[in-house]
């Protein structure tokens, strides 16, 4: 699989090595995560859901298996004051 880099936000060696071992570790996690799930996900598709999903509060075990589900209502805490 050959990966093309664009830009880099450093430019010197060690910011260039850091970029390319974090680029390389999320693709290696992505992938995982793809191996982990029932659903037949395409690298891709599985990168672009979990970029909409990233700040949603699900299992994401649940989540890779059955990502169409819709998530559960979370419970609303309301402190009361008494006065």
């Amino acid at each position: 699989m050959g990966f093309k880099i664009k830009t880099f936000i450093g430019t010197s060696e060690n910011a260039v090595r850091i970029q390319v071992w974090t680029a390389l570790i999320a693709i290696l996690l992505t992938k995982y995560l793809k191996f982990l799930s029932k659903a037949q996900w395409h690298f891709s598709t599985l990168v672009t859901f979990l970029k909409w999903n990233l700040f949603v509060y699900r299992d994401l075990r649940q989540w890779l298996d059955q990502p169409f589900t819709k998530p559960p209502e979370p419970e609303s805490f309301q402190p009361e004051f008494a006065f």
